[in-house]
């Protein structure tokens, strides 16, 4: 690579490394394929071993990278669980034992047992071309529906005033906006409307997008960001780089958008990376874990007994939002939620305790 980057690249960004302890017959060395050619057009000599087809067929059907890496790593510990028998010598009963040691053995939540379901349910559906019958009576774990924790606006405003630059904006914009921590990430320049004081959530949860307000006060802070990306963006382009990581279909569809400082991310990260899937040296967005890392220090600097998240200043909008009076179909809205159901129980936070005196007080 050219020397310029010697310096400022790191390889393989956001990617997490392989166990070594990993069996060969299980995991082999990743080959290169194209993400648009099947599994079954590739000749005796290129057809991949199993996980890397579980992750060439993940790319088919446009699952995230995120999604790919916990499908690859459920699976995997599916077939160490059989004594890394071949899936295809398994059947439901095999899944069915899995399952129920998940939850029976190993504790694990509702959540997560259901995410290791799905990723099985893909292998055979998808990669192995052999669905499933009824996999018979699993022990479920059962579903615990807890309160959100919630910052009152005055811890909210302590702990951000203890965030450190550069993390700080994008930990505002979280509080202010109610977005998730990888939308805020995720967010390009052109997403921001400093004029109608609004946000584009492009692909959120569920693959929906949205529009969620933008804070007056946040105007010139953004401001001043855009401008950043953009001066940084020409600095990339001078030394040969710029190119930004789209969508296949809208990369085709727009071939120039790529290297167009619009379409470049609002926090992006301090390096250029080498893109683990294609390859491409580019500059990706700010690390979630960063991020998390200067919240939680800033927590600890605030002298907050809460165990709050970066997820937590998305219950405190939500909740204060309802405690202003907001109708709960704005703020369902905003937060993109599918159902209200999922919405109403910031309500119930809003209720618990409220307007009850505690008969200790009337002694």
């Amino acid at each position: 690579m050219p020397s310029v980057l010697q310096p400022n690249v790191t390889e393989g960004h956001g990617v997490c490394p392989r166990p070594a302890c990993e069996p060969a017959a299980i995991i082999n060395p990743p080959r290169r394929f194209s993400v648009f050619r099947s599994v079954e057009h590739l000749t005796a000599d290129e057809q991949p071993r199993l996980l890397d087809r579980i992750r060439l067929t993940a790319r088919l059907h446009q699952l995230s990278k995120r999604t790919e890496h916990a499908y690859a790593l459920w699976i995997r510990r599916f077939i160490l669980f059989h004594d890394t028998r071949h899936p295809l010598s398994l059947a439901e009963p095999e899944v069915n034992q899995f399952l129920t040691h998940l939850a029976a053995q190993r504790g694990v939540g509702r959540s997560t047992q259901s995410q290791a379901l799905a990723a099985i349910l893909f292998l055979y559906r998808q990669v192995l071309a052999r669905p499933l019958a009824d996999v018979g009576q699993l022990i479920r774990v059962k579903r615990h529906r807890r309160q959100p924790l919630v910052l009152t606006p005055q811890e909210v405003d302590r702990v951000l005033a203890k965030v450190e630059p550069p993390h700080d904006l994008v930990l505002t914009l979280l509080y202010g906006t109610g977005m998730r921590l990888m939308e805020a990430l995720r967010l390009r320049v052109k997403d921001v409307d400093l004029d109608y004081e609004q946000i584009a959530v492009r692909d959120g949860k569920g693959f929906k997008d949205r529009l969620t307000v933008l804070p007056a006060r946040l105007r010139e802070p953004l401001r001043n960001k855009i401008e950043l990306v953009r001066r940084l963006h020409a600095k990339d382009l001078a030394q040969g780089f710029g190119r930004t990581w789209l969508p296949q279909a809208l990369a085709l569809k727009l071939p120039n958008a790529a290297i167009d400082w619009r379409w470049q991310y609002l926090f992006p990260a301090d390096t250029i990376s080498k893109d683990p899937r294609s390859t491409a040296w580019r500059r990706h967005h700010v690390g979630e874990r960063a991020v998390q890392r200067a919240f939680k220090s800033a927590l600890e600097r605030a002298n907050l007994s809460k165990p709050a998240t970066c997820h937590t200043l998305r219950h405190s909008f939500a909740t204060h939002l309802l405690q202003a009076g907001y109708d709960i179909r704005t703020v369902q809205e905003l937060l993109g939620h599918k159902h209200l159901k999922t919405t109403q129980i910031y309500t119930h936070v809003l209720n618990k305790g409220r307007g009850v005196t505690s008969p200790l007080d009337l002694l």
